[in-house]
């Protein structure tokens, strides 16, 4: 008991000092030791990584899961060890409802049929965001998270320890200062015709007892700044460590956008899948038009990378002013290009003919087109070799 006592009284005693050094410091009545300008870099750049990486972790959870009610709940099975319940997706609650509207309404119905095809696609979009959301919370939001809660409260920690080792080293040297400027003062040689002889005696002795201060504090100010270099270069290798993490972060950031690209090609073909499986069925129930609206889409705008064309799917503008297919086939076998008007065009995304009219498209193909007199605005007349066809002009992008 008695040696817990003491030992209180001495943290109590090593508190009360470094909270008088630090508040002289603020009020600028006390010296403080600086830390070189790379050591400050280091500090600067290990807390900017810090704030971003909560920054980029809170931003990514909300893309992942817009729900903030269901963010709260998996962060409170994460701090309670348990595992998460398994969540189902808006895409197949949606997949869910759709599939219970066309057994209520007819699934022999041509609604019903088509709300049947459209919620299996539905389902399918929603078993890939949980994958997607599976694979970019293991692979990015862990180790984001796991820098968080483990290197930098080990950093965290060790510069609190510098900081108090800091303001020992800073209060050993104002108590040296003092000692020596009380020492100057005690060894004095007083006048002999004004002094007393007991008064020698007792500057003497006060000489004598500031001696021994000054060796005292200069011990303790080796010992103080020992332990401050010490604890300065631990610090210090912590803080350059945070190289070695961007780089981490890095190579997880990388599988971020793999694990997004994936998702979203996914998602492409099987809405692609779907619209054809839409497009194969619309002849059946209203003859003469396509899928979609009735007015075309916009074609997207040109990019030379293909993960940005495949991001947009156009829709087939509708094939109503045409002339019949056998007509239209006759016609193209007849007519010869123009002599001026012939232009080059990229195309964007694969088209499958649907009939002997049309020219089927390859991705990123060059391709002559032209237009001929009556035509429909959202078609031209495809050459490619010795094959002939139209084509809808959103699948293309005129060069010149």
């Amino acid at each position: 008991m008695d040696f817990n006592m003491k030992k209180l009284a001495s943290d109590a005693g090593i508190f009360f000092t470094r909270a008088v050094q630090f508040t002289e410091e603020k009020f600028g009545q006390a010296e403080k030791t600086e830390l070189d300008a790379h050591f400050e870099n280091l500090l600067a750049r290990a807390d900017s990584t810090k704030n971003w990486t909560e920054r980029i972790l809170r931003q990514t959870e909300v893309l992942l899961q817009p729900n903030p009610s269901a963010r709260v709940e998996e962060f409170l099975y994460e701090k309670l060890d348990r595992k998460v319940p398994s969540r189902v997706t808006n895409g197949e609650l949606l997949a869910q409802y759709m599939a219970e509207a066309a057994s209520e309404l007819g699934p022999d119905t041509p609604y019903g049929k088509t709300l049947i095809k459209v919620s299996e696609a539905e389902k399918r979009l929603g078993a890939a965001e949980r994958d997607f959301i599976h694979t970019a919370s293991l692979s990015f939001l862990t180790p984001l998270r796991n820098f968080l809660e483990g290197d930098w409260k080990t950093i965290s920690k060790e510069r609190r320890l510098l900081q108090n080792r800091r303001l020992d080293l800073d209060a050993c040297k104002a108590r040296l200062k003092k000692a020596k400027a009380a020492e100057a003062k005690a060894t004095t040689v007083p006048d002999f015709q004004e002094t007393r002889p007991r008064n020698y005696i007792l500057s003497a002795s006060a000489s004598a007892l500031w001696n021994d201060e000054v060796d005292k504090a200069e011990q303790e100010l080796r010992v103080a700044q020992t332990e401050f270099d010490r604890q300065a270069e631990v610090t210090r290798l912590l803080l350059e460590g945070i190289s070695s993490t961007h780089v981490n972060h890095l190579r997880c950031l990388h599988e971020f956008v793999k694990s997004q690209t994936t998702y979203y090609a996914q998602c492409y073909r099987h809405m692609l899948d779907l619209q054809k499986q839409l497009g194969s069925s619309q002849g059946t129930i209203f003859p003469g038009t396509f899928v979609g609206t009735t007015e075309p889409a916009s074609p997207p705008l040109s990019s030379t990378s293909p993960t940005t064309t495949a991001a947009t799917m156009p829709v087939v503008p509708t094939g109503t002013g045409l002339a019949p297919p056998e007509e239209a086939a006759l016609c193209l076998e007849e007519v010869a290009p123009p002599a001026s008007g012939t232009r080059k065009a990229r195309v964007l995304y694969d088209y499958e003919a649907a009939d002997s009219s049309e020219l089927a498209l390859l991705a990123d193909e060059l391709i002559t087109v032209y237009s001929l007199p009556g035509m429909d605005p959202d078609w031209l007349i495809g050459e490619r070799g010795n094959k002939k066809g139209k084509v809808p002009v959103t699948y293309l992008e005129l060069l010149s």
